[in-house]
């Protein structure tokens, strides 16, 4: 007699797909724990959160707890594209996966090159820091609204993507107060960076993002979930086994 090996078609995608969900969303816990952290206690506490920027708190005493948050939450990220890939919510060549790479590349960077330091003036590390912030904030959520267009359709994603579009519109809108302090710093004299709370819009802005970094590996877990429960089993080649 043979008896047929039965395999369910889902199951080997949400193996994929778990554990880089998972990582993306336990990398969002640790980098909020740790900077939520730095924000009260220690040498990073001093820093006023409403005018001085987040990168701040890896230049004091402790600061590599920053580094090790920041590179966390960009591997992290890298778990929950390759899950969003797994899941066949995109295609791994595609605009969505370029731009949410370019978050990950540019949270690498600003770690591996410090901010300027202003007491003592401009530097090339401190322009590739600036600069690959810049490209790591915008990035995220422009990623994050073309792959929710992809599924708008999509009944079952919408829980998921309505927070993924809250998020990623809060994060772009986070950048307007600065643009409009760039224009009318010509009216005003003021410079831009003294004319908002620029500490205030950063924090803001890295919260809205990591929150959809968490979404986005939430929704690639439930779609694989959901995936493995719809999908009908599939039979595969008979497979002959002796029976006692």
């Amino acid at each position: 007699m043979t008896t047929p090996d039965v395999m369910t078609s889902g199951a080997a995608p949400d193996r994929v797909v778990a554990p880089g969900a998972r990582a993306g969303m336990a990398a969002v816990l640790l980098a909020l724990v740790v900077i939520g952290a730095m924000h009260l206690v220690g040498p990073s506490a001093r820093i006023d959160p409403v005018r001085r920027t987040i990168s701040e708190y890896a230049v004091v005493e402790g600061g590599w707890l920053f580094d090790v948050a920041v590179v966390g939450l960009a591997l992290g990220s890298a778990g929950v594209i390759a899950a969003l890939v797994a899941a066949r919510l995109t295609p791994a060549r595609s605009l969505s996966v370029v731009l949410l790479g370019a978050w990950c590349v540019g949270l690498l960077l600003v770690v591996a090159f410090e901010k300027t330091n202003w007491s003592i003036g401009p530097s090339v590390s401190g322009y590739i820091h600036r600069y690959a912030s810049l490209v790591a904030f915008l990035a995220l959520p422009l990623g994050a609204l073309l792959l929710a267009r992809r599924h708008r359709r999509d009944p079952a994603a919408r829980p998921h993507l309505r927070g993924v579009r809250l998020g990623s519109w809060l994060a772009l809108a986070s950048f307007l107060p600065i643009v409009g302090a760039i224009g009318l710093r010509g009216v005003t004299g003021v410079p831009w960076w003294r004319a908002v709370p620029l500490g205030l819009l950063e924090r803001g802005l890295a919260l809205a993002e990591v929150l959809v970094v968490a979404l986005l590996g939430a929704w690639a877990l439930a779609h694989a979930r959901r995936t493995a429960v719809e999908a009908p089993a599939v039979e595969a080649p008979a497979v002959e086994r002796p029976t006692v």
